[in-house]
């Protein structure tokens, strides 16, 4: 599948929702999408790979300022999507390592570990910016009200994930299966 139609899904699994008023509860395709970019930038050379991770970085720079200023009607302020964005390319440059070799574990362990990294890197940036006291009752509040926001990004991960490298090697072994039929039936 296109990187580019992965990306685009990805970003409009995002907008649409605030677009159309409705609550996302972070249902989204981004994590099995940051995935399945960097599996594919794997064999790049460095330049290369640089260059299309900034370009997605772009692409979700220019969403995550979209939804800020127009869906949310919020202040932008780049100084809070820093990290967000380190996370970004973080998972690609990630996946890129871990997916040299793709295996069902390789892709289960991506699913978990993206969202929970996530969950537990923004929601203490959230603590730390002082929406929730600076305690460890704080704390434990603040990723404890966050949970149900985890649970469904990992969910949407796993989904993504799974959609993203699991389809593509079953319509290869499919593939292979209609191959050694018809070369059994040649030979026959």
């Amino acid at each position: 599948m296109s990187a580019i139609i992965v990306l685009l899904l990805a970003v409009l699994s995002r907008a649409l929702p605030v677009a159309l008023h409705q609550q996302s509860w972070n249902l989204s395709l981004l994590g099995g999408s940051l995935l399945f970019l960097g599996s594919r930038m794997t064999s790049d050379s460095p330049r290369r790979a640089a260059l299309k991770i900034a370009g997605v970085l772009a692409v979700l720079m220019a969403t995550d300022y979209w939804i800020t200023a127009y869906g949310y009607h919020y202040p932008f302020h780049v100084s809070g999507y820093l990290i967000t964005w380190a996370w970004y390319a973080g998972v690609i440059v990630a996946s890129m390592g871990l997916f040299r070799k793709i295996t069902a574990a390789r892709v289960a362990a991506g699913a978990v570990i993206t969202p929970t990294s996530f969950f537990l890197l923004s929601n203490f940036v959230v603590w730390m910016g002082g929406m929730y006291a600076h305690t460890a009752a704080g704390l434990a509040q603040c990723y404890t009200l966050a949970l149900p926001f985890y649970r469904n990004d990992l969910v949407s991960t796993a989904i993504t994930a799974a959609a993203l490298f699991g389809l593509p090697a079953i319509a290869a072994r499919l593939v292979d299966t209609f191959h050694s039929v018809s070369n059994n039936n040649l030979a026959a």
